[in-house]
C-alpha cells in the first residue's frame, strides 16, 4: 500500500512539475526554485531541497542534523527538470522538523535551495534507477562536487500570504582536489569488473595504503594485511609525521566536551606516527577501504541485491591488488579486519562471510548485529518501528542518547529526516544505507522498505530476508556447525554499555549465544566500557575521546599473538619484523 501511495505521489508531483506553477493548488505560500542554462544546458533529475535557517552563521544546507538546533528543510523529487522551468514548494511538501510549510511561524528567515544530482544507471538486473553518484566526497548531499545551489538569501516568509517567491541555483560545488601520496601513504584506485558489470557503467575500488617504516630498504620483506573498514576515507587520518602546530587556535569538542580537542587529534596523529617508525615495532601494511557508492560512503563489505558484489570486489580484486603491488602475504592467516560502528559491522561481517580469508577480526561499536535488537526495535516480534504500543498509549520510541540517557531525538524523526532527503532510500544516510543493504529489489529496482517511512508500520517478509541474509547473530548460530570451527578465536567484540545509538543491545544478544557455545567454543571476546558512550574500542584505561584516536594501535599485540598460535608450518614470520 505504502509503494502504490508513493509511486502516485510521485507521479502526481511528476505532472505538476511539467506543467508547471499553475499546476499547483491556488493561494499560499509558494517557494520556486530554477537553475539557469549557463549551470546546465540539459534537463536534470535529482532531489531538489529547500533549508529555512534562523542562524547566520553558517549556510543553511550545513544546518540539518538529529539535534534540537537543526534547521528546517523540504524535499521534492525532479525528473528533467529543464533550466528556467521551477521546482515548487508549497504546503503539500514534505518537511522536516515541521512537516509542512504552513506549519512555519511566520518571520525572516535565510533561505537557500539546492540541487542534489541523480544520475541513471542501467544494471544488470534489468533495472533502470536513478541515484547520486559518489563524486569523491563521501556521499554528502550538502559538500558533492556537481550539486547546484543558490545564495543564502534572508527573506521573510509567512506561509498564510498568497505569494510565490523564485529562487535561482546560481553557485555549483567545486570538484574535489585529490590528496598527494607520501613516503608513507599511498592512494590507490582501481576498476572494479565485478561492479562495472552489475551497474552497466565503470565503477572504482580504492585503497589508502599505510606502508610500514622500512618499506622501500627491505624489498625482501613480506607483510600481514590489516584492513579497516569504516566510513569514507580521503586519506589516511590520524597519521601525522609533523608535531602538532603552535599556534593552533583551540576549538571546543560539544560531544567530548574538550577544548582545543583539535590539538588532542593532532598531538594523538603524531603519537602514532613516532610508534609506527619506532625501532622493533611490527611491520604491517594497513589499509582504508573506499567503497563510496550510488547509496551511501561506504558499501558495508558485502554482497546485496541493490548494490551489487562489493563483499565479492574487495576480497577478490581490491585485496590481491593491494597484496601484490605492496608486497602482502597474501594468506588467510595474515589478514585482519578492524573497524568502528559502521567498520565494526563490517569487520564482522567479513570475518563471517570470509571466513577463511581473515584471521580475525575486531568490531568495535557494531551497527545492530542482531535484528533482535535494531537499535531499540525487534524487526521480527514488533509492528511499529517509532512506537510501543498498547491499547490506550503509544511511546516513541528513542533514537539517539548520551551517557546519562537524555534523548536528543526519536526514531521517527530521524527517518523523516532521510525521507526529506531522498526518496527510495536515496537520503545517503543511516537508516536508509541498512535498507539498501539488507533488503531486496523492490518491483521499481529500488529497496524494498522494512518499514513504511511515514508510519512506522514494519514489513514481515522484509524482516525476513533481513534475518537470512544479514542478521549476524542469527546466521553464526544457524551455520554454526560448520562455520564455528573457522571462527575460532577470531571474534573480538567491543561496546561501551551507554552506546549513543544502543548498539550495546544486540551486542548483549550476540553474547548470550556466542558464550553458551560449546561446539567449538567460539573462544573470542566480548568486552563493554562501562557508561562509554560511541565508539568504545576496548581502551579501559583512557577516555572515549582519546581512544577513539587510537584505533590503529588498539589491536596489534592481540595480532601478533594470533599470528603466533595459528600461522602455518613454513609461514614467513620474519621477513616482516626487521
Amino acid at each position: 500500500m505504502h509503494g502504490l501511495t508513493m509511486l502516485t505521489m510521485g507521479m502526481l508531483l511528476t505532472i505538476v512539475l511539467a506543467l508547471g506553477p499553475s499546476a499547483l493548488a491556488e493561494g499560499g505560500l509558494r517557494i520556486g526554485v530554477s537553475f539557469p542554462s549557463e549551470r546546465a544546458v540539459a534537463a536534470l533529475d535529482g532531489r531538489m531541497l529547500l533549508m529555512l535557517s534562523t542562524d547566520a552563521s553558517d549556510e543553511p544546507r550545513f544546518q540539518i542534523g538529529d539535534s534540537a538546533t537543526t534547521q528546517q528543510i523540504f524535499g521534492v523529487d525532479v525528473d528533467g527538470l529543464e533550466p528556467g522551468v521551477d521546482a515548487m514548494f508549497d504546503a503539500s511538501v514534505l518537511g522536516y522538523p515541521l512537516a509542512s510549510m504552513k506549519d512555519v511561524p511566520p518571520g525572516d528567515y535565510w533561505v537557500q535551495a539546492l540541487l542534489h544530482r541523480y544520475e541513471t544507471f542501467h544494471r544488470s538486473d534489468g533495472h533502470t534507477v536513478k541515484l547520486p553518484m559518489d563524486r569523491g566526497e563521501g556521499q554528502h548531499w550538502n559538500r558533492a562536487p556537481g550539486n547546484l545551489y543558490s545564495t543564502p538569501r534572508k527573506i521573510r516568509i509567512d506561509p498564510a500570504q498568497d505569494e510565490l517567491i523564485r529562487l535561482s541555483l546560481d553557485s555549483e560545488i567545486p570538484p574535489i582536489e585529490p590528496p598527494q601520496d607520501s613516503k608513507y601513504i599511498k592512494h590507490i584506485k582501481i576498476q572494479s569488473k565485478l561492479l562495472s558489470e552489475f551497474w552497466g557503467r565503470p565503477m572504482h575500488l580504492g585503497a589508502v595504503v599505510l606502508l610500514p617504516e622500512g618499506f622501500d630498504q627491505h624489498p625482501e620483506a613480506r607483510y600481514p594485511l590489516i584492513v579497516n573498514h569504516g566510513h569514507f576515507p580521503s586519506t589516511f587520518g590520524g597519521f601525522r609525521a609533523e608535531p602538532p602546530e603552535k599556534d593552533l587556535e583551540p576549538d571546543y569538542s560539544e560531544r567530548f566536551r574538550l577544548t582545543g580537542y583539535n590539538r588532542i587529534q593532532q598531538e594523538q596523529a603524531h603519537a602514532f606516527y613516532n610508534q609506527w617508525t619506532s625501532p622493533g615495532f611490527p611491520r604491517f601494511v594497513i589499509i582504508k577501504v573506499q567503497h563510496a557508492n550510488p547509496y551511501y560512503d561506504d558499501s558495508y563489505a558485502v554482497n546485496s541485491q541493490n548494490l551489487g558484489p562489493y563483499g565479492d570486489a574487495i576480497v577478490r580484486e581490491l585485496i590481491p591488488f593491494v597484496e601484490k603491488q605492496f608486497r602482502g602475504l597474501g594468506e588467510g592467516w595474515a589478514r585482519f579486519t578492524y573497524g568502528g560502528s559502521t567498520g565494526g559491522w563490517e569487520a564482522l561481517a567479513v570475518q563471517i562471510f570470509y571466513p577463511d580469508e581473515f584471521n580475525g577480526c575486531f568490531a568495535a561499536c557494531p551497527d545492530p548485529i542482531d535484528f533482535r535488537a535494531y537499535t531499540v526495535v525487534n524487526i521480527y516480534e514488533d509492528i511499529n518501528a517509532y512506537y510501543v504500543e498498547g491499547p490506550f498509549k503509544r511511546t516513541p520510541r528513542p533514537g539517539q542518547r548520551d551517557w546519562l540517557g537524555r534523548i536528543s531525538t526519536t526514531l521517527e524523526q530521524i527517518n523523516m529526516r532521510e525521507l526529506v532527503l531522498g526518496t527510495h532510500s536515496r537520503s545517503g544516510d543511516q537508516w536508509d544505507i541498512w535498507e539498501a543493504v539488507y533488503s531486496p529489489v523492490g518491483p521499481d529496482g529500488y529497496p524494498k522498505r522494512l518499514w513504511n517511512k511515514r508510519t512506522g508500520l514494519i514489513d514481515r517478509e522484509v524482516a525476513e530476508h533481513w534475518r537470512e541474509n544479514y542478521d549476524l547473530r542469527h546466521i553464526m548460530q544457524r551455520d554454526w556447525k560448520t562455520l564455528g570451527r573457522k571462527l575460532q578465536g577470531k571474534i573480538h567484540l567491543y561496546c561501551g554499555t551507554m552506546d549513543n545509538y544502543y548498539l550495546n543491545n544486540a551486542v548483549y544478544l550476540t553474547e548470550e549465544f556466542l558464550k553458551s557455545t560449546t561446539n567449538p567454543p567460539y573462544d573470542g571476546v566480548v568486552e563493554y566500557g562501562d557508561r562509554a558512550e560511541h565508539c568504545w574500542n576496548g581502551d579501559h584505561e583512557r577516555p572515549n575521546a582519546i581512544s577513539r584516536l587510537r584505533y590503529h594501535l588498539m589491536y596489534v599485540e592481540k595480532i601478533l599473538e594470533r599470528i603466533g598460535k595459528t600461522a602455518p608450518p613454513g609461514a614467513d614470520l620474519k621477513s616482516w619484523r626487521y
